[in-house]
């Protein structure tokens, strides 16, 4: 189907059938990046809370912009998260990007903010 392109706030939502991407900068690009997998939910929620994340443990990282990609799966979602970096890469940016998707106190509040009921107020 088509493409949605918006911009959330100062990041750019790039949405397709089955995949959302969250950028600051377009296009967007991996330079850096790790996968895993999440169960079934809000992908932006997903994607947001990722992101913010991995920027608070890579904001040192010089040029670094995070990227965040979920695609859909029977099971729920593939995660690629990194990013684009002008600076120096290292082989420790993977690691550390690892270390964020796999850190099960984020993996558990990613999960609930997904899943999360929105409240309407009337």
């Amino acid at each position: 189907r088509g493409q949605t392109a918006m911009k959330h706030s100062r990041w750019n939502v790039h949405t397709t059938d089955g995949q959302v991407t969250v950028c600051r900068q377009l296009p967007a690009r991996f330079d850096v990046s790790a996968t895993t997998t999440l169960p079934k939910g809000r992908a932006l929620r997903y994607a947001h809370q990722i992101r913010q994340d991995m920027w608070r443990a890579l904001q040192n990282v010089r040029g670094f912009s995070p990227v965040v990609r979920l695609a859909t799966t029977d099971s729920g979602w593939q995660v690629t998260a990194g990013g684009r970096i002008s600076g120096r890469k290292t082989a420790s940016l993977v690691q550390q990007i690892e270390t964020v998707l796999d850190n099960p106190a984020n993996r558990h509040r990613w999960i609930t903010h997904a899943n999360r009921k929105s409240k309407v107020s009337t």
